[in-house]
């Protein structure tokens, strides 16, 4: 819960594995239930139909749904319901509220001879730290809806056809007059379709589509980190007696590396020196995404300083420009001195002085001046 609103999940009352048929239904359900028209100056209902309708804004969208799912309100820029309730042209609300109203005002009512769309998909890839750096072209395999080739997605056996509903007449609703409302539902006999199948395509039982494994070539683009969505237009579950089939989202999930990490377009690697090369300065091999280069590491260098090699880190998903890489130095300090050693660092010790330990000496002259 965040700034007092409730999960979208919960106000619609699905699980967060629910299909997008699932949302619609539910939604449509509460939105009959508290609309306005049908509840006249009860606020309570107004606000409850309000909230119904802020939560399926955002389900009923593939792209809102993947970034509530994982950031939750904070992911809606606190918001929510950004569409404008005043007008629902091009929004999740066209299809619906053509149901809904047909139903409260006894309008609209026929799709007749219009095919559902199918279901949208996801595929959830996981990919290396080097090929969301510099992409890759992977094939996938994604189980789907397809229309039956032996009807042509019709449901009827080869050499027939569905025939009108008799009930309602190929509307694929009927109307009930309940006090002053007429309302309307799906179909009983035809189940909302407006034909029935007498004779039944034996390869898809009447359904119209098969289920069968479909292999994709993805490419998948320079520049993706973990949440990066991919769009596969009309690559969903096939629709229905003749209508569009969905689309099938790519989510990426970039695996972590051993070495590197990614703050950005940048790339961050820890390199550990000995207090020898850092004090007296080194030229040494680092590791980047595209091999080995030569760094130098100037004398007197800090653990914990920032070396930066421009242009070798993540390349824009837009197209242009490249994130650097970022080497942290990491001074090793020697756990076990042979006694040589040991008499040579006393020895640097008698010598030193305070002078060579200037952010040591720092540190403990701002102490003397706070506690005395």
């Amino acid at each position: 819960m965040a700034n007092g609103k409730r999960d979208y999940y919960e106000v619609l009352g699905v699980n967060r594995n629910a299909s997008e048929t699932e949302i619609k239904k539910a939604y449509r359900k509460l939105a009959l239930q508290y609309h306005p028209d049908k509840n006249p100056g009860d606020k309570q209902a107004e606000e409850k139909f309000k909230e119904a309708s802020e939560a399926y804004a955002v389900l009923s969208d593939p792209q809102k749904r993947a970034q509530y799912d994982q950031f939750g309100h904070a992911g809606m820029g606190g918001g929510g319901f950004s569409e404008g309730f005043g007008g629902f042209g091009g929004s999740p609300f066209e299809d619906i509220f053509g149901d809904i109203f047909g139903d409260i005002f006894g309008g609209g009512g026929a799709r007749r001879g219009r095919g559902r769309r199918g279901d949208d998909l996801r595929y959830n890839l996981t990919i290396s730290f080097e090929e969301a750096a510099f992409g890759v072209e992977t094939k996938i395999q994604v189980p789907r809806s397809q229309e039956c080739g032996a009807c042509r997605g019709s449901g009827a056996r080869a050499g027939t056809q569905p025939e009108t509903c008799g009930t309602c007449r190929g509307a694929g609703q009927v109307r009930y007059q309940q006090g002053f409302f007429s309302l309307t539902r799906p179909c009983p006999d035809c189940n909302g379709e407006g034909r029935v199948v007498r004779d039944p395509c034996p390869e898809c039982r009447g359904s119209g589509r098969v289920r069968e494994q479909r292999t994709l070539s993805v490419r998948i683009p320079a520049g993706v980190e973990t949440g990066s969505r991919l769009k596969l237009s009309a690559e969903g579950e096939a629709g229905s007696h003749g209508g569009p089939p969905g689309d099938l989202y790519v989510v990426i999930t970039v695996k972590e590396h051993a070495i590197f990490q990614r703050e950005g377009r940048d790339v961050i690697c820890e390199v550990p020196v000995s207090f020898v090369q850092a004090a007296l300065g080194y030229e040494l091999e680092v590791p980047t995404l595209e091999g080995k280069v030569k760094l130098k590491i100037p004398a007197g260098t800090q653990s914990g300083k920032i070396l930066r090699l421009s242009g070798k880190g993540i390349p824009s998903l837009q197209g242009y420009g490249r994130g650097d890489q970022l080497v942290v130095v990491r001074v090793e300090t020697p756990t076990r001195l042979t006694p040589r050693q040991r008499e040579l660092l006393e020895e640097f010790a008698r010598e030193s002085g305070e002078e060579v330990h200037p952010l040591g000496k720092g540190f403990f002259d701002k102490v003397k001046e706070l506690f005395g």
